[in-house]
């Protein structure tokens, strides 16, 4: 039986040693952590978690030691970003193979295709699997358009396509047409949050943030659940300083590891190239928006 995807499904971060390798006990830190938190799931190879800049072999490793460590107590959420569509058919079979309880895949984003190029891609992918697909709507990366008819169409014609997690401005709109235009397609959110109040209220289901703010990103969505908005905006009004930082392109996932490593998750904060380090004045600024959120971190 299929897990339920919603709720805080946070974006793994990635961690590696000073020299660039895989840090294995400390992403095995970063599960712990977010799970103590109270994520409802986990995200594994997206954008906030350095996928891009992976080896095959690191990926697999990684998501082995990954599942164990879950160890079933949520949903494990997969991100495929190939760009070819047998390389992601391949990569997606391997995920599921390996424990993965739902992919979130990218289209095609390299020789960007039509509608009819983007449904025969998740067509092909959803019959290969046997887990849910949530379709990663994702422009500002991809430069696909994918409307709310075409999300609804990939809903009604693949059946293993379940979840759209919605990152095309704005957001919170486009969900309400999405729900409108489709039948029991979930809608999460990404972006790092930033309209997640707005996106639940319009019906969303969650939403995927980064790895080193879970325990506010689950206050707000239980603010929410139990129909407190008030308590879920002064939450979300406390953490939005670090949410508009890190949504700087190219710095979010710098600012995330030094986040994590003021905390003692993870002990380094390396990035891989093209991924961007902040630089000194930039640490000076994360560290006071840290220190309103973590007191002495």
């Amino acid at each position: 039986m299929s897990k339920t995807i919603e709720g805080i499904i946070p974006i793994l971060a990635t961690p590696f040693h000073d020299d660039g390798s895989i840090d294995m006990d400390g992403q095995k830190q970063v599960v712990d952590h977010i799970l103590d938190q109270g994520a409802h799931g986990v995200g594994v190879f997206g954008n906030a978690g350095e996928g891009y800049t992976l080896l095959a072999d690191e990926r697999r490793t990684l998501l082995e030691a990954i599942v164990k460590r879950v160890d079933g107590r949520v949903p494990v959420v997969v991100g495929i970003g190939a760009t070819g569509t047998d390389v992601a058919v391949s990569l997606c079979k391997e995920a599921e193979q390996q424990g993965a309880d739902a992919l979130m895949v990218l289209p095609p984003y390299y020789l960007r295709p039509d509608g009819d190029g983007v449904v025969f891609f998740y067509q092909a992918i959803g019959d290969a699997v046997g887990i849910p697909i949530m379709v990663q709507d994702a422009p500002l990366l991809t430069q696909v358009p994918m409307p709310p008819a075409l999300l609804a169409r990939l809903a009604r014609e693949i059946p293993m396509v379940t979840c759209a997690k919605i990152e095309a401005p704005p957001t919170a709109p486009k969900i309400s047409l999405v729900l409108k235009a489709s039948d029991g397609l979930v809608a999460l959110g990404g972006l790092n949050g930033q309209f997640m109040i707005e996106e639940i209220q319009r019906g969303a289901r969650g939403c995927m943030p980064a790895a080193d703010m879970t325990s506010f990103y689950v206050q707000i969505w239980d603010h929410l659940e139990g129909g407190a908005a008030s308590s879920a905006w002064d939450c979300f009004t406390r953490i939005l300083p670090l949410v508009r930082f890190e949504l700087q392109p190219g710095l979010g996932v710098s600012a995330v590891k030094h986040n994590l490593v003021a905390r003692g998750v993870i002990k380094s904060a390396r990035v891989r190239h093209p991924t961007k380090a902040l630089d000194a004045a930039g640490l000076l600024e994360l560290a006071v928006l840290r220190e309103r959120l973590w007191p002495s971190s």
